[in-house]
């Protein structure tokens, strides 16, 4: 089986599908997607709970062919779900042979993943959509440094005294120069 068929597609607008549920529970809704004719979006009803409005998602469109929980091949058809006619499914990760992801949660695909093409072959990272400039290193003191000794302590205490003292004189300094002014008239 050949994921070429499937497409990438964006989802253009949620609908609830009224009172009706999912097998399992879940709440149903139609989401209008297009998969790279923006003139005819399909339809596709879900119980998939991280799909929203903007999201790129993976379709498995009409007349494509998936595995099913047995380990056989099934054709995707039209379905009228809900009272609402689906015109195909979102993929999840083991549909696409992807490892990670749950089993009924719609695959997301970066925004570099074109309308209407056929998804990656392995699972795309979300986080880099172009490739970053590194990052600069920075240093950051952490839990695992050494510790000070009693001697470097007590040094480093001593040059905060000896600071503390020497901005206290500044000051009084400063202050003292300008009461001893005296003005002339």
């Amino acid at each position: 089986m050949s994921i070429s068929d499937y497409k990438v597609g964006v989802i253009l607008n949620l609908e609830g599908c009224g009172n009706c549920k999912s097998k399992g529970g879940k709440a149903l809704k139609a989401c209008k997607v297009n998969i790279g004719d923006e003139e005819n979006p399909i339809i596709v009803v879900t119980s998939a709970s991280n799909v929203r409005t903007g999201s790129r998602v993976v379709i498995a469109p009409t007349g494509s062919k998936f595995i099913d929980d047995e380990g056989t091949e099934q054709a995707v058809t039209n379905a009228t779900v809900g009272g609402v006619v689906s015109q195909g499914m979102f993929c999840d990760s083991r549909m696409l042979g992807w490892s990670g992801g749950g089993k009924g949660v719609a695959v997301q695909v970066p925004d570099i993943c074109e309308i209407g093409s056929a998804p990656p072959s392995s699972k795309p990272n979300m986080l880099q959509e172009e490739p970053a400039a590194p990052e600069p290193v920075v240093e950051v003191k952490g839990l695992y440094d050494k510790k000070l000794s009693k001697e470097e302590k007590k040094k480093l205490a001593e040059e905060r005294r000896k600071a503390k003292k020497a901005a206290k004189a500044a000051k009084a300094n400063n202050d003292g120069a300008t009461d001893n002014i005296e003005v002339e008239q």
